[in-house]
């Protein structure tokens, strides 16, 4: 019996069968691993903000900022691609060696392009050494993601799942190591890099041993192709970083260190409530873009289940951010981070769009549609330059989170035009209607519970359990109404 569940166990969490356990599996692992790394990384970063205050933090998120301008250079949208094209046809992957090959060449020259740009950007000693240590730490974790993109193709996220655990479980606890027994910026950068080192090797003895044998191959016709496949995905991520972390790099290069420290205080927390968007994303787009090869039905199917999850959770989760702001800085961050609490309010509304904009982006690259993603980072990078440059001299970290909302949110009515024009998906449909206007009116229901005073002024999370349970009772409760109403298979 005993060996009965585990072989049952076995199958649900490490084999590949129905489409649905497919999706189940892939799920569990992503969410663990995210989870788990996200929920670790942000203590660290948190009790980093609260040890050595919005200056020292200020320093160590310009940096990164400064760093992740870059990282586009190092994989050229292949990652993607490979999981694109190797999901489809497994009779390919004899070119992922010579895709690894390029991968280091790509890896090395974009550490030169930091090292020659970070004399450009600020002229301070402490945070050019934080430039150089941070380069070295993205050049190597970086080398990982093309691997991650071959577990995906062969539907084998668990392996992608331990390696990020272990290297978050190394970046908190030598993190945390450091700030207790030698504080600095410089030193919690040297724990990122050795973090880095240890799950990077752990990644290539699982690929190695597990997966795929080791070698490299320099074929240039490898790298022709899929370079020729990838660049509207490189471009597009390159545009896209840039109106990621161009208002961080302003505020920096205009002196604005403390308030690079508050805006990022909130921003990681802002982008942190969507992780359910990258653990559902990597669920999905494998599938997605087997099934545009397969059959046009079941890729509607799959997008029309894709969208009603990401809408279930993000207007929730807008509101419960707006209202409850204050207590939540106060509690992760403390008073002195009070100046976070209007630009977290700012950047939550940026979160929900990405729930909604993340999917549509994959349902363009499932559909071969890579070159328009391209246009609409083009069109983004653009607008928030324009923004930032505006408004965070008149503004600081309040114009940078305004220019932030607005640039996804014009990029997210392009990328809807684009899949109208575009695509066979059908993304504005009664079913997604219906569903909107039931989480709508939930929302609208939370707020006007969490917002009282007796509610509000409840410790935080049981001010938020009170909003969620009141979220899913009135959800739940009109989803039955309606069910009297309209047939099962357009509201359900």
């Amino acid at each position: 019996m005993q060996l009965g569940n585990f072989s049952y166990i076995k199958s649900i969490f490490l084999e590949n069968k129905t489409t649905k356990q497919i999706i189940f599996k892939n799920a569990f692992w992503i969410a663990l691993a995210i989870g788990i790394s996200k929920l670790l990384k942000l203590a660290l970063i948190i009790y980093i903000a609260r040890a050595l205050g919005a200056t020292e933090y200020g320093k160590f998120t310009f940096a990164l900022a400064f760093i992740s301008l870059f990282v586009v250079f190092q994989n050229l949208g292949l990652p993607n691609i490979i999981t694109r094209e190797f999901a489809r046809e497994k009779d390919k992957e004899e070119e992922f060696y010579s895709l690894l090959s390029l991968k280091i060449l790509l890896g090395f020259a974009t550490l030169i392009l930091i090292l020659i740009s970070s004399f450009l950007i600020t002229s301070s000693p402490d945070i050019l050494k934080i430039i150089w240590i941070l380069a070295i730490f993205s050049l190597i974790s970086n080398f990982s993601v093309i691997v991650y993109a071959f577990f995906r193709a062969r539907q084998k996220m668990e392996y992608e799942s331990w390696a990020t655990i272990l290297e978050a479980l190394i970046a908190v606890g030598v993190g945390f190591f450091i700030i207790f027994n030698f504080p600095s910026i410089t030193n919690i950068s040297y724990g990122y890099l050795f973090s880095a080192v240890a799950s990077l090797a752990f990644v290539l003895v699982i690929f190695h041993f597990k997966v795929f044998p080791l070698k490299i191959n320099w074929q240039r016709s490898v790298w022709r192709k899929f370079l020729i496949i990838s660049w509207p995905l490189a471009l597009a991520s390159l545009f896209g970083t840039i109106y990621v972390y161009i208002d961080s790099v302003m505020m920096g290069y205009l002196g604005q260190i403390t308030q690079t420290g508050w805006y990022n205080a909130a921003s990681k927390v802002a982008l942190f409530t969507t992780v359910p968007v990258a653990i559902i994303t990597a669920s999905f787009f494998p599938l997605l873009s087997k099934f545009f090869k397969e059959s046009k039905e079941k890729l509607q199917d799959i997008c029309d289940y894709y969208l009603e999850l990401m809408v279930l959770m993000a207007l929730p989760l807008v509101v419960g951010g707006i209202v409850l702001a204050p207590k939540i800085i106060e509690f992760i961050y403390g008073r002195d981070f009070f100046p976070s609490i209007l630009a977290f309010q700012i950047l939550i509304m940026m979160a929900g769009i990405i729930f909604f904009s993340k999917p549509l982006v994959q349902i363009l690259i499932a559909t071969n549609q890579q070159k328009k993603v391209f246009w609409t980072t083009v069109f983004g990078a653009a607008v928030n330059v324009i923004l930032n440059l505006i408004l965070i001299p008149r503004f600081s970290l309040y114009g940078a989170a305004i220019a932030t909302v607005v640039t996804y949110l014009l990029v997210l009515l392009l990328i809807l035009i684009f899949i109208y024009k575009f695509t066979p998906i059908r993304i504005l449909n009664l079913k997604l209607f219906l569903n909107f206007s039931i989480v709508g009116f939930s929302s609208a229901t939370m707020y006007f519970v969490i917002s009282r005073p007796r509610i509000y002024d409840l410790n935080l999370f049981l001010s938020a359990l009170i909003g969620v349970m009141v979220y899913l009772f009135v959800f739940g409760m009109a989803k039955i109404i309606l069910s009297r109403f309209v047939p099962r298979q357009i509201y359900g």
